[in-house]
């Protein structure tokens, strides 16, 4: 207890001290347009209570590097003078930090106060004018942000409203590219017949598939892109399962709950946890290659906001090797069908309103390809991933070319609710520089291998693996009211991620072993991760919440399904690491088997439509909401400065 009390003492008399600030930063001129702040004194290490966040040692082979300075200097070559100066204070602080590990010390955590605090003032979410509250819909008056919000509140595709346009006219008046469509009274013909239909070909979409076609149904895959163009396979870190002697589902539970801040849905959540394990051997029985010992027991690490090492992982391309096997797996069924560069733009209901299928659009329309297809279906899966492309505040984002959160439009049109929209998920270290890679991930099992977030001088200035969004709100309150980030040319700011501390820690070979992926593209461009930093700074990632689901993956709509990120309740607003891949399969099983099911035991649709849409598009002019606004925008339109136009 007493060593706990001197912990707790030193760590909160330090940060008063930093507080008030003894110096002003020397990264002052460097920084254009950040207020400049006090900078930070080296860190008084503290012996770390918490013994399951500091990386292992590997005995007298760690840290054998031959002519270490030399060939640190010859690193950081490639930077330009400006964040070269920088690399060199980082690389002048290693040997003192690498001790530091050595002795079992390290950054102290954060107390829950100033979690709160840091969240509230400085992570992007939380500013006063990055939300606004819906006006129309089934979720009217939740904050969301303001993108979304537009994105939500708009007008079906014109493509749409001219193909269901009849000639009676309608509540919106006959000047409108609307005239007549929600009077259709007409069923709409179908082009395809399918008892599943799955819009979506990530990694929730071909496991929902997956388990649709092994329970009998007949399944159509419909994708925007092609499929398996997916955020899945952009997932590098791994998957959080608690199948180790020392951990359990029940400490995962907490570990899910306490990192979404208590708001998650507890039976999402335990259905997560506790099928974890089955899921991770259905994965090996396919051929998964996950990342094991030579005696064959898997290896497993941490993840920020964890208390258990359970993060399974295939190298740095864990999400890529899950949508490898899955893709091949679902083309063995006679009875999955994929059908690519067909967008969903509309859901169609019943006169029961129960979902009866889908509109969807050719992305690339021919003379003898119709711009619009009707499938008729007895249940539909919903698993169009997340919403990353819309930029929110201009952030860049990791997500792949075509997450603009169509399922959040089409679900919304159709009366389903949303939940836990507020809070998006920033990833603490996406790239900055070189200007061409800005966005893209560096993951989290970097320190949980020990790589370390250090500002302009080369200090630690927030504990490594602490939850996603208070890293993220660590490292921008670092680079604007500390005033010590690390300016680009191009005018961003950001901290290091000091990877090549990790060779040092667990001997030469680490990094090219445990991050090939990154390791071989980085290498690709001339930088080696095993001499020189990476600069980095939040990037949008992640959408938190989604469409309401029960743990079967049903909705409010009977016969429509969701699984996989376009889903809220399973992270609260924050999602642990590793959860999202073991999610989209936990959902995906369950969202297919009881769809598939559904589909059995009840008959085709009568009359499937879009009359659902009358009622939304009557508020929509209530609102006066601008016809030129519609939804879903399938891909972002980019501007000169790379950012959405």
């Amino acid at each position: 207890m007493r060593r706990a009390c001197a912990d707790a003492k030193n760590a909160s008399a330090y940060r008063e001290k930093r507080a008030k600030g003894n110096r002003k930063s020397k990264n002052k001129s460097k920084v254009p347009g950040l207020r400049p702040g006090p900078a930070r004194e080296p860190a008084p290490w503290t012996r770390n209570r918490f013994w399951c966040c500091i990386p292992g040692k590997r005995g007298d082979e760690a840290g054998k590097h031959d002519r270490r300075g030399e060939r640190s200097v010859e690193g950081l070559k490639h930077f330009p003078e400006p964040l070269r100066e920088s690399a060199r204070l980082v690389a002048k602080s290693r040997d003192s930090r690498l001790a530091a590990l050595r002795r079992g010390e390290s950054y102290p955590p954060l107390s829950l106060s100033d979690r709160r605090a840091w969240l509230e003032e400085f992570h992007p979410d939380y500013r006063a004018d990055s939300c606004r509250p819906l006006t129309i819909g089934p979720n009217k008056g939740d904050l969301v942000p303001c993108e979304l919000a537009d994105l939500l509140e708009s007008w079906p595709r014109h493509a749409v409203a001219r193909h269901f346009a009849l000639s009676r006219r309608s509540p919106v008046g006959a000047d409108s590219p609307y005239h007549a469509f929600t009077q259709a009274a007409k069923p709409a013909k179908a082009d395809l017949v399918t008892d599943v239909l799955v819009i979506g070909g990530g990694g929730a979409g071909t496991t929902a598939a997956i388990a649709a076609a092994e329970a009998g149904a007949n399944v159509l895959i419909v994708t925007k892109l092609r499929h398996g163009d997916s955020n899945t396979i952009m997932a590098e870190g791994g998957m959080q399962v608690a199948d180790q002697e020392a951990d359990s589902p029940v400490q995962h539970y907490l570990d899910t709950m306490g990192g979404g801040h208590f708001i998650n849905d507890p039976d999402l959540v335990e259905t997560l946890v506790s099928e974890g394990p089955r899921v991770l051997r259905w994965l090996e029985e396919m051929g998964v290659l996950f990342d094991k010992y030579p005696t064959g027991r898997m290896k497993v690490r941490h993840g920020g906001g964890t208390s258990r090492r359970r993060l399974h992982a295939s190298g740095d391309v864990t999400g890529l090797e899950l949508m490898r096997v899955l893709r091949d797996h679902a083309e063995s069924y006679p009875n999955i069908k994929v059908l690519n560069f067909h967008p969903a733009v509309e859901l169609l209901t019943d006169d029961h309103g129960r979902a009866a299928g889908a509109v969807l659009e050719h992305l690339v329309t021919g003379e003898r390809l119709p711009t619009i297809q009707v499938v008729h279906a007895r249940a539909v899966i919903l698993a169009t991933g997340g919403f990353g492309r819309l930029h929110f505040k201009k952030f860049p984002t990791s997500n792949h070319y075509g997450a603009m959160a169509d399922g959040l439009a089409l679900a919304y049109r159709a009366g389903v609710p949303l939940r836990d929209l507020r809070y998006c998920q920033y990833h603490p270290t996406g790239i900055v520089y070189p200007d061409r890679k800005i966005g893209l991930l560096l993951t989290e099992k970097f320190r949980g291998w020990g790589a370390q977030l250090l500002n302009y001088h080369g200090e630690e200035f927030v504990f490594g693996l602490e939850p996603r969004d208070v890293t993220s709100a660590a490292i921008i309150r670092e680079c604007t009211e500390m005033g010590n980030g690390v300016t680009t040319p191009s005018g961003r700011a950001g901290v290091w991620l000091d990877i090549p501390l990790i060779d040092l820690l667990h001997g030469r070979g680490t990094i090219e072993r445990e991050f090939p992926g990154r390791f071989r593209e980085f290498m690709g461009k001339g930088i080696d991760l095993r001499l020189a930093p990476v600069l980095t700074f939040p990037t949008l990632h992640y959408q938190n919440g989604g469409i309401a689901i029960q743990s079967d993956g049903g909705t409010d709509m009977p016969g429509l399904y969701a699984a996989g990120e376009v889903t809220g309740g399973v992270h609260g607003d924050n999602r642990l690491m590793g959860n999202a891949l073991l999610e989209i399969l936990v959902f995906g099983l369950r969202a297919g088997g009881s769809a598939a099911r559904f589909a059995q035991s009840t008959g085709p649709g009568s009359n499937p439509g879009v009359l659902h849409l009358e009622g939304f598009m009557e508020a929509l002019q209530g609102s006066g909401v601008a016809h030129h606004r519609t939804s879903p925008r399938l891909l972002p339109s980019y501007g000169k400065s790379g950012l959405p136009a």
